[in-house]
This record gives structure tokens, sequence and C-alpha cells, in this order.
């Protein structure tokens, strides 16, 4: 008889002890990243934490994947703040439920798969994007607010802080040495801790952010009105959100697979974490994706299964209920120094490495995600943007292979041996290849080693067999592939070209 585990793809070997205690690490860092995205949206604060734990526990049992975890993300909140300012909390919980019902639609057309067109330099400049914010993210624990304004915090408090961020990081990377039986960053967190308490240290604690007792989520039907110009303002910011929780939960998914060797399920993860949108919409959460941070953290601490994911969902659940006393108390500076090293180990080093060994190209486009990423904050943005750039460099670079070979056969015939695609890069070049005015009455373009394209192709050899008939010559097409003869059969209200069948050939490429 299987077990719920074993519903829930926990069929290979699950370490128990170090799943749970990767989850009250991973819930111990997204408690002060959740509010503090909460509050950076004008949301109550227990918002930030009902969105978490209702992301978290979704997507864990039936996420795309073990050992991702998902919470209050803020590349999606940050997409909500104008809407929240407009038109309130009440719109905001109903782009968040739209934002799902869309996300699901995506992954039951099987459309994650198109994750696989990100480049590898696309990946370098997002991760090390990322890792820069995350770092530079925690400048904020230092400061503090002086009627009313930011400011730095000084002298003492200032030489705390940084002391204890230290300690937090030295403790992180040494513990390791000492015993691996608890993950690092719990072993940091609880020192600290202790060391603050016993000590009487005053510093900077998770209550000053904000208070996190509460009840169980609330459902709640969002009340805004049911109709058209209620929808034309909500839809454009559930589009915004459904794409750039997809974008990060993908590449986050692809960037997992990387580091355990294992496969994902990438339209499984968008039809969980929609479903978790959905129910942050009408249990009064901030919505979220999944979270490459804590995912890092939680993988650093060892886990490989689902069973981390759900004991921080329900740890953050508990402290809600029961725990917020004990854990106001945690001092900021214990996870600042986690996230810190986080975004240390989240940094793809090897990029460096590799460096000079690049194309040029892969360098402009990594740069170029990662500034877009580090200045805008707009995870979605940059990686479509480096796409883009990725396929514009590969359009050119496959538009200058276009190549012709030429001979005349025994019957007067002249070939045209075409190599290289024929697409909307390459046309121009393709054009230049035929001598018109001089060649014989009969023309042979041979494409066993090219493919027709798109309609940019159909349209340039238009325009070279209207060329060629202008002056009384006669263009034949030979070696064209069943999906060429297709598109050019679509196409015969534009074009008319005699095609050349080769039984060879097309015995051939059948078998292939």
């Amino acid at each position: 008889m299987k077990t719920a585990f074993h519903l829930f793809d926990f069929s290979q070997k699950v370490n128990y002890k170090t799943e749970i205690l990767a989850g009250l690490t991973v819930a111990m860092t997204m408690i002060p990243e959740s509010l503090s995205f909460a509050i950076l949206a004008g949301f109550p604060p227990l918002v930030g934490l009902y969105g978490a734990f209702i992301m978290g526990i979704v997507t864990a049992i039936f996420g795309g994947r073990p050992g991702l975890i998902s919470g209050g993300a803020g590349a999606t909140v940050i997409v909500l703040i104008a809407l929240m300012k407009s038109h309130g909390i009440e719109y905001v919980f109903g782009a968040i439920a739209f934002a799902g019902v869309i996300q699901i639609v995506v992954g039951l057309l099987k459309l994650g798969k198109f994750i696989r067109l990100v480049p590898q330099s696309v990946m370098f400049g997002f991760v090390n994007g990322l890792a820069i914010v995350i770092f530079m993210s925690q400048f904020e624990q230092f400061k503090t607010i002086v009627n009313g304004e930011t400011e730095w915090l000084a002298g003492t408090p200032m030489l705390i802080m940084g002391s204890l961020t230290a300690l937090t990081i030295i403790l992180v990377k040494g513990f390791p040495k000492i015993t691996k039986a608890i993950p690092a960053s719990l072993a940091a967190i609880i020192i600290v801790f202790a060391v603050v308490m016993f000590l009487d240290i005053d510093t900077k604690q998770v209550k000053d952010i904000a208070t996190i007792s509460g009840s169980l989520p609330p459902f709640h039907i969002p009340d805004f009105p049911l109709n058209w110009e209620a929808f034309q303002i909500i839809f454009p910011f559930a589009l915004i959100m459904a794409a750039v929780g997809l974008t990060e939960g993908l590449l986050t998914l692809n960037l997992v697979d990387e580091i355990t060797a294992t496969k994902g399920n990438s339209n499984r993860e968008c039809i969980a974490q929609g479903s978790a949108n959905i129910l942050n919409g009408f249990f009064t959460g901030m919505g979220g994706c999944p979270m490459i941070a804590q995912t890092l953290v939680n993988l650093s601490a060892g886990s490989r299964a689902r069973l981390s994911g759900i004991v921080a969902a329900l740890t953050i659940l508990l402290i809600i209920l029961v725990g917020a006393p004990v854990i106001e108390l945690l001092p900021m500076a214990a996870l600042t120094g986690v996230m810190i090293m986080v975004a240390i180990g989240t940094f793809e080093w090897a990029s460096l490495r590799i460096f000079k060994r690049m194309p040029k190209s892969d360098v402009f486009v990594m740069l170029a995600v990662t500034l877009i990423t580090v200045l805008l904050h707009n995870l979605a943005l940059a990686v479509l943007i480096g796409v883009i750039i990725s396929a514009l460099v590969f359009a050119w670079d496959n538009a200058k292979r276009i190549r012709a070979q030429k001979y005349i056969d025994e019957n007067g015939a002249k070939h045209y041996e075409i190599s290289g695609p024929l697409f909307f890069g390459s046309v121009t070049g393709f054009a230049e290849k035929f001598d018109v005015q001089d060649d014989p009455e009969t023309i042979i373009i041979d494409f066993a080693e090219s493919r027709v394209v798109d309609m940019s192709a159909i349209e340039a050899l238009n325009a070279v067999t209207s060329r060629y008939h202008k002056v009384g010559k006669k263009v034949h097409l030979l070696h064209l592939s069943p999906d060429c003869i297709t598109l050019l059969k679509n196409a015969e209200a534009i074009i008319h070209v005699n095609i050349m069948e080769d039984p060879t050939y097309k015995l051939a490429v059948n078998k292939n």
C-alpha cells in the first residue's frame, strides 16, 4: 500500500532529521523577508506570512520538484504596489487569484517547457544579478527610522549589528567543520540568539519590523465590482504577476535541477504555483512564487525531498498561532548574516573563471541581464531582454552562414547548392548569390543542405523566381524537406515555383 509520501513523490529515501532541520532554517529566513515585502507594498504584515504559508504548503506537496521553496516573493509583490496604492487591497487579492488562473492555464497547456529557451548566459546573468540584489538588500538591516526618516545606524548600535552579523557569517562558514548534524545556518541563528539573550545585548530584532502573532488565514472573497471596468484594471497586473512568478519560478527550478542533477516538472510547477495563488487571493495572502534564496538555504542544509518545504510552511503557521513571542526576539543580525552567505553561495563564481573564454556576445548578454536585475529588480524583464539579445545574436550568426556552391551540369542547367538556413536574417545574403542576367535558361536551387524557415524566406524565393521569370528563365527547387514543401504550398497565393521531386532524397528524409 502506498503511503502519502509516495503519492507526493517521496519515493526516494528521506533523511527526516535533515529535512526537518532544513525546514526550520528556511522558516527562520523566510519570516523577516515576507514581513519586509508586505510592509513595502503597504499590506498588513500578517498578509505576508499568510502568503508564505499558503505558497509554501501547496507547492511543497504538489509542486514541480522536491527541494524547491516557495513563499511571498518580492519579485511578484513589487508588481502589485501600484495597484495597492490606486485601488486598495481588495483589488490586489483579485489580481493575485486571477494571476493564479493564468498560471494554471500555462501549466495545462504545457508551456512551461519554453524555459528551455533561456540560454546559459542569461541564466548566469539572472543568478548573479539576484545574488547581488540579495546581498544589497541586507544593507537595509543596518538602517533605522529616526523622526520618520531612514538613517544608517551609527556608533554602538552599528558596531553591535556588524559584529553579530560577522559572527553569524563565521559560524555559517565554520560550523560544518565541527559537525554536519545540524544545518550551519540554523546553528548560527540559535547561537547568536543565545548570545544576545545571555548577554542582554540591545540590538535590532524581528519585532522591530512587525508583530507576527495572529490566527489561521481567514477565508475572504475579494470585495471589488465584478464588471468589465474592474477586469480591465486587474488583468494587466495579474498577467504581469503571473509572468514574473513563472519566470522566476521556472528559472529557480532549472537551477535546482542543475544543483541536484535531477529533473523537475515545469508544467506541474506552473499548476501548483497557480493553485497556491488562487488560494492566496481567497485567504488574504500576498501571493508569491519560488524563492531562490530560501531554496538555496534549503539545499545547502542538505534537503533533497519535499518534507523540508512542508515543515517550513507549517513552522510559519505555528509561529503565527503560538510562537510569535519567541521568534519576535530573534536578532536581525543573525538572519542578515545567513542571507549574506546565501548571496555569496548564489553567485555563479564559475562565470568569472570562464569570462575570458566566453564569446563576446554571451559576455554582453550576461552583463546586461545582471545589470537589469540589479538596477530594476525586474527579473522577468531582465530574462526577456537577455533572451531577445541572444536570439538576435543567434540570428545574426546564422545569417552569415548562408552559402551557395555553383556549377553547370551536362544539360546546361546551372545549380545553386544552398547551405545554411534561409530565414529573415539571411534573405539579403541569399538574394546576392544569383547572377540573373548571365545565368542559363534553367536554374536549379538545391536545398539539400538548407531549410526554408519562415515567410521572409518564402518572399525571398518569390523575389528570386520573379527576377528570373522577367528575363524568360525557369527556376526549379530541389531537395526541399517535407516541412519546407508544406510552407511553400501554404504560400501559393503569393508564390508559384517548380518543385523537383527526388525519390532517393525523399526516402532518406522519411527514414530519418
